[in-house]
């Protein structure tokens, strides 16, 4: 018995890396899954061929059960009818997992403005346009007890920031607030919603400054590593895991903490500047000098 026999789920940017592992692994654990990709470029400027039919031809070769669907997910329309399509077919939708994305990394003073539109439109804007669908399916639904599963790919470069990557690093931050809006809006339909932060070596960490850090130890950061902790977030058994952040690198797992005011200054009146910036600094000062230091600087 798999941990997901009989669910179905929707994959995004599932034709190779994090998403082609995570829906090998649903399907070796017994889902359905629709394997969607529309084979683009790293860029998303070309196409590099149509990867989703060969992980298909592999899932069904050991067993398995998926099919292809190459919506773009960046295109409102087509996101829409990759969701619908599935239901119909299929006769339900359980797990939403969302990894499509692409790169147009440049420095804040030197990226353009469809550099900055493009990377919104796939990450950001690509999670709201699948979501926006199989929430509408869910709340007609309406069962509280359900156990529906949006999983979100969100990133280090959004939760901690990195230096060519504005446009990446805001659609990842965003991603994080939409899944806690998700969280608590769908609960009472029986959805869950949870952002999952990967660190593997993908052609996605090839163009990174720091590339090096990913090509040691490959077998310890290959994207199957990413898949386990996704298989349980779409599993039954997570129900009580709601509107969280999980960081997945290699053979470690973390719960990031919940935003939460760390220190608080109150005044019996209207602040006076000088006084705030001398109490800002004794009180604030110490957390922030104790905080980790930021991998990306």
């Amino acid at each position: 018995m798999g941990t997901l026999d009989g669910r179905v789920a929707i994959v995004t940017g599932a034709g190779r890396g994090i998403g082609g592992s995570v829906a090998k692994l649903f399907a070796a654990e017994g889902a359905t899954v629709v394997v969607n990709d529309i084979g683009a470029s790293l860029n998303g400027l070309a196409s590099d061929g149509s990867p989703a039919d060969e992980l298909v031809r592999e899932i069904e070769s050991a067993g398995g059960t998926a099919v292809t669907n190459g919506a773009d997910i960046s295109d409102h329309e087509a996101a829409r009818d990759l969701v619908e399509s599935t239901i119909e077919r299929f006769g339900k939708l359980d797990i939403l997992v969302n990894v499509a994305g692409i790169l147009r990394d440049r420095m804040i003073f030197n990226m353009t403005e469809e550099e900055w539109d493009a990377v919104i439109r796939v990450h950001l804007k690509g999670h709201f346009n699948t979501i926006r669908p199989a929430s509408a399916h869910w709340r007609k639904i309406g069962d509280p007890n359900a156990q529906n599963r949006i999983i979100n790919y969100t990133s280090r470069a959004g939760l901690h920031g990195a230096p060519g990557q504005p446009n990446y690093s805001a659609a990842k931050m965003g991603i994080v607030g939409l899944t806690y809006s998700c969280a608590v809006a769908l609960k009472r339909y029986g959805v869950t919603a949870n952002a999952i932060s990967p660190a593997a070596a993908t052609r996605m960490t090839a163009t990174f400054k720091d590339a090096s850090a990913y090509a040691d130890g490959a077998d310890e950061l290959s994207p199957d590593n990413i898949a386990p902790i996704a298989a349980y977030l779409a599993s039954e058994q997570s129900g009580w895991c709601n509107g969280h952040v999980i960081h997945a690198r290699g053979y470690e797992v973390s719960l990031y903490s919940d935003p939460q005011p760390l220190v608080t200054l109150r005044s019996d009146g209207p602040w006076d500047l000088r006084l705030m910036a001398k109490e800002v600094e004794a009180a604030f000062r110490p957390s922030t000098d104790a905080a980790p230091p930021n991998p990306f600087v």
